[in-house]
């Protein structure tokens, strides 16, 4: 029988492999037969599963046998590690990539599929394999077993904050993009990790049509035995919401979403009132700075403005920044709040002042 096949994507340092290390380890605890693959140039996926050891990956092994001429070989490229009290071993890849700055991230991982594949990956006798993907790229290479099917199922892993649900949304849509074309692989659902009770990932999800299937509460425990390289499923409070989830998943009991994701515009608008005002565009002389010269001559020649900007700078402070924002930079008192850091009323309430204080000093009144 064929392994099931399961990638887990999600932002970088959202706890993408600390999710799939205590999955792998949950299931190889039910006696399952588990594959991590480390799909992340940073090859770290594995790190916590082998006790702290760093894995030679793909990239580097096929490099140093194409130097040689030599073909590589499963051995040297899946590892095992035999852990005391679990039925069964579990089997480590890492992919990897190229160093920083010297070649493209998603071609080591297109490439790595390849050696995988002509290895025979998907007919080893192994129960699930786990792919452990960065979400927060839109490079082809990191969507290739949705792309090509290698994944049948995703799982998506976020927390409560904007960022780290954008990336799980790109992911939605990418997924529900390559399954117009024919793409097989089901989205099972959200992950929430370092759940702090906000629920903004829960309104997301709801929003979005995905299910969320376990929420994982921020755990120092957890984050230290992570840190040490111990699975924190040892933990009550951790290892049972793990185990709930690898049984759905083993008995078909969590019913793919059919979501599309939401478009930028309804995204942005879970997290606050949002502006509809279109951006304003700079200019080609503002920016190369021309006809400045003519502009600050027109000033000087304006003796009533000069007037005007000698009484500003008698202002206090306060009123001098907020007035200076409002008569010379032309800015509205809601931009001004903004800027300054203050609410609508405040600024108003300044300008107010400042306006007393100017016709004293422009008018002497």
């Amino acid at each position: 029988m064929a392994p099931r096949t399961i990638a887990i994507y999600g932002k970088g340092g959202i706890g993408k492999s600390f999710t799939t290390t205590n999955l792998s380890a949950t299931f190889a605890m039910m006696n399952k037969r588990v594959l991590q693959l480390g799909c992340d140039p940073k090859h770290d996926s594995t790190t916590s599963l082998f006790g702290g050891i760093s894995l030679p990956t793909v990239t580097e092994v096929f490099a140093e046998k194409n130097a040689k001429n030599e073909q590589i070989e499963i051995s040297d490229i899946v590892f095992r590690r035999d852990i005391p009290g679990f039925p069964q071993p579990i089997y480590g890849i890492e992919l990897g990539g190229p160093q920083v700055g010297r070649g493209c991230g998603g071609r080591g991982i297109i490439s790595g599929f390849d050696v995988l594949e002509k290895l025979g990956i998907f007919e080893w006798d192994i129960d699930i394999i786990l792919m452990d993907f960065l979400g927060d790229v839109v490079c082809g290479g990191f969507a290739t077993p949705l792309a090509r099917s290698l994944s049948e199922e995703v799982l998506l892993v976020t927390s409560n904050d904007r960022q780290s649900i954008f990336t799980s949304n790109n992911i939605c849509q990418a997924n529900n993009y390559f399954r117009t074309i024919g793409g097989r692989s089901r989205l099972l659902g959200l992950i929430v990790n370092r759940d702090d009770g906000s629920g903004m990932a829960e309104s997301y999800a709801k929003a979005a049509g995905i299910n969320v299937l376990m929420k994982v509460p921020y755990n120092l425990q957890a984050r230290d035995m992570d840190d040490s390289f111990d699975f924190a499923i040892k933990l009550p409070e951790v290892g049972e919401p793990f185990r709930k989830l690898a049984e759905d998943i083993l008995n078909n009991a969590i019913t793919p979403c059919e979501a599309s994701g939401l478009d930028f515009a309804d995204f942005v608008k879970l997290f606050g009132e949002v502006s509809d005002e279109s951006p304003v565009p700079a200019t080609e002389d503002e920016l190369f700075r021309r006809n400045v010269k003519a502009a600050d001559e027109n000033e000087t020649r304006d003796p009533e403005r000069q007037r005007l900007l000698a009484c500003i700078e008698q202002l206090p402070e306060a009123e001098r920044e907020i007035y200076t924002l409002l008569e010379v930079e032309g800015k509205s008192p809601g931009q001004i709040a903004g800027l300054k850091n203050l609410t609508e009323e405040e600024v108003r309430a300044t300008i107010a002042s400042a306006r007393k204080a100017m016709r004293k000093l422009f008018f002497g009144l």
